[in-house]
């Protein structure tokens, strides 16, 4: 299979990239190289003649075009987008072009391309979105493929309208459309503006370890090489115009996950005070959705896929790769936002 994964140089998006080169499909990795995307992140597979790189942005059709003309690619996986919450209560409009407009885009040339070789059944339109579509979760309850959407923040409801369009070009054009809604990644390759790596990097500095509110947000952690796992899946095995929650099984308060981070450099690398004396809470973050959960029985009942990593056990990995991968994150120090409080705006 030749897969054209958009925002492949990303955080997911390479990891879906490095897993499927290494099961041997054809990868032509479309990347707009934006703040959030690095080449080194699909460093080890620059070379293998299964993989090919277009510098492209999504927003641009032409370029779309030439691409699905030029690769001529049996599916895409669209992970390209705009993805973190902070940046879009600041500037909600490049969340806009991107992953709305940037999606009609591509769905759009994948139509055009698909129409044109004449509707092949084995051609799939994969589009990776977030649970964030479904709002807001109170202490109980979990979200399903049946749950309404309830968006909360500019990047969520780009999100959601992103997905009602695949979903529109599957029921009026027959676009063979598969959906997935993932909960909250991490793992190797974060870019350093998330939870996790912000933990990490701000332990190692000895800066404050910021923790919005009160720390009592939960959210549903999945180990971001699983993820990919799951979305090939989903790519070669899931239904036509079915939609996949993806979860990690790791539900977590914010400031339970932090703790947990802490304790893990406590032991990798001991200093003369815990790391947690460090964490400090601040303003919280505008509309700041309370609880994710994930209901994953669809894709574990239809598809037989469950998480291989528990959360303790890839929060470990995930701080010994940032400890080994110091050359890798003090590259990107210097890039806009890190480092920086976003979201203040609201």
């Amino acid at each position: 299979m030749k897969i054209l994964v958009t925002g492949g140089a990303g955080f997911i998006g390479s990891a879906v990239v490095r897993l499927a080169v290494a099961r041997d499909h054809a990868v032509v990795n479309l990347d707009a190289l934006t703040y959030a995307g690095s080449l080194e992140n699909i460093a080890n597979v620059a070379d293998d003649p299964l993989y090919a790189f277009e510098q492209a942005n999504i927003r641009d059709r032409a370029a779309l075009d030439r691409i699905f003309a030029a690769h001529q690619p049996d599916a895409v996986m669209h992970l390209a987008a705009e993805s973190h919450v902070d940046r879009s209560i600041d500037g909600p409009g490049g969340f806009i072009e991107t992953n709305i407009t940037g999606t009609y885009n591509m769905l759009e040339s994948a139509r055009s391309y698909w129409v044109a070789r004449g509707k092949p059944e084995e051609f799939r339109f994969h589009h990776i979105s977030t649970d964030e579509v479904y709002g807001s979760l109170g202490a109980e309850g979990m979200f399903t493929e049946d749950t309404p959407y309830d968006p909360r923040s500019p990047y969520s409801a780009s999100k959601a309208s992103s997905d009602h369009l695949v979903r529109a070009w599957h029921e009026t054009y027959g676009l063979p459309v598969v959906l997935t809604n993932c909960s909250n990644n991490y793992g190797p390759f974060h870019f350093p503006e998330k939870l996790v790596p912000v933990v990490i990097l701000n332990a190692l500095a000895g800066k404050p370890i910021p923790v919005y509110g009160e720390g009592l947000n939960v959210r549903d952690w999945l180990y971001v090489e699983d993820h990919a796992d799951a979305l090939l899946l989903v790519l070669e095995k899931g239904a036509l115009g079915r939609s996949y929650n993806i979860g990690g099984e790791n539900e977590a308060r914010n400031i339970d996950l932090v703790k947990t981070i802490c304790g893990i450099l406590d032991q990798k690398r001991p200093k003369d005070v815990p790391y947690a004396d460090q964490i400090a809470f601040v303003q919280d973050r505008a509309g700041h959705d309370l609880r994710y959960a994930i209901d994953p029985s669809r894709i574990r009942d239809e598809l037989g896929w469950r998480p291989s990593v528990t959360v303790e056990e890839g929060l470990e990995r995930t701080v010994q790769w940032y400890l080994d991968n110091e050359d890798w994150w003090r590259a990107l120090q210097n890039r806009d936002g890190v480092g920086q409080r976003l979201g203040s705006k609201g």
